[in-house]
């Protein structure tokens, strides 16, 4: 007979073993490193995701520690060596990640304030200039972001290869990486590029805004800049937002942990998930790792190109 007490002891040893399988990926990992590329300066990066970090620090229950990586490369590099236990990814560097044998697992990514979890990438132009296309722009600076880059290099190229560009090194007079997604528009406002590729995801929610509104972009006599003083000439299809990414080897209970932290952050902590984005995002969405395979074709055909024009 199946008594009260049978049931009740029952219930506690399934209670101190789930407890005691918590403790034991503590004890391995007692401190997990979580990196991110700066899309802006380094303290800036620090001032958005210090406290997102400190939140996770709690509801995790070991020390997590922000590193904030020189690019992408760092990152897939970082994870490939075991160092990186959880990642921020652009889209093209989760699938080169993937596409060079690092083991790393999505399980989120954002969603945006209109629930839908996209951005774009975008060529930028002064509004002051002559250019209305990308076919005004033969000879002139092409700005880029980082080689890893989803939409500061991979998408621009496959776009620009469907309107007949396949080569743009020799299309542009000269094709420069920044190195960052700010430095990139800062080189447009400056006059080193003639054209930028950045992300965009509306008006609100893009790297331009967030320069605007701190006030980073300057013209000639040092007034700041504004929205109008830019245009689009160029707009991608849809790319799926970037993965955030564990390593494969982590504890199923460390992996389920760090993402019901995530998953809970907008309401366990509204501040410090509204710092990630300026309020510009709703949460964090369920993701797996097949749900980036089309970036990953994307990214064997940036390469195909690469040899093509190699050969």
């Amino acid at each position: 007979m199946i008594t009260r007490r049978l049931v009740l002891a029952g219930a506690a040893v399934l209670a101190f073993t789930a407890s005691a399988s918590a403790e034991d990926w503590k004890a391995k990992y007692p401190e997990l490193t979580f990196a991110v590329v700066p899309a802006e300066n380094a303290s800036g990066v620090t001032e958005r995701w210090a406290p997102f970090v400190s939140y996770l620090s709690k509801e995790l229950g070991v020390k997590v520690t922000l590193r904030i990586a020189n690019d992408y490369a760092a990152v897939i590099e970082g994870q490939r060596a075991g160092n990186i236990h959880i990642a921020s990814y652009g889209s093209a560097s989760f699938a080169r990640a993937r596409l060079t044998g690092v083991k790393t697992d999505a399980f989120a990514n954002d969603i945006n304030a209109d629930g839908s979890t996209g951005y774009y990438s975008m060529f930028f132009v002064k509004a002051s200039s002559p250019y209305k296309s990308v076919d005004q722009l033969k000879g002139k600076n092409l700005g880029l972001v980082d080689p890893n880059s989803t939409s500061g290099n991979n998408v621009p190229r496959f776009e620009l290869d469907k309107m007949g560009i396949a080569d743009a090194d020799s299309y542009f007079g000269k094709v420069v990486f920044t190195g960052s997604h700010e430095n990139a528009l800062l080189a447009l406002s400056q006059g080193t590029v003639d054209v930028a590729a950045n992300q965009w995801t509306s008006d609100d929610d893009s790297t331009l805004a967030q320069m605007l509104t701190k006030g980073m972009l300057k013209n000639a006599d040092g007034s700041a800049m504004k929205k109008d003083d830019f245009r689009i000439i160029h707009k991608s299809a849809a790319i799926i937002n970037g993965p955030y990414a564990y390593n494969s080897e982590l504890p199923e209970d460390a992996k389920a942990a760090i993402a019901k932290a995530f998953f809970d952050a907008p309401t366990k902590d509204k501040a410090a998930f509204d710092r990630l984005s300026d309020g510009q995002k709703k949460g964090f969405h369920p993701a797996t790792t097949k749900d980036w395979d089309g970036t990953i074709e994307l990214i064997k055909f940036v390469d195909a190109l690469r040899k093509k024009k190699a050969s």
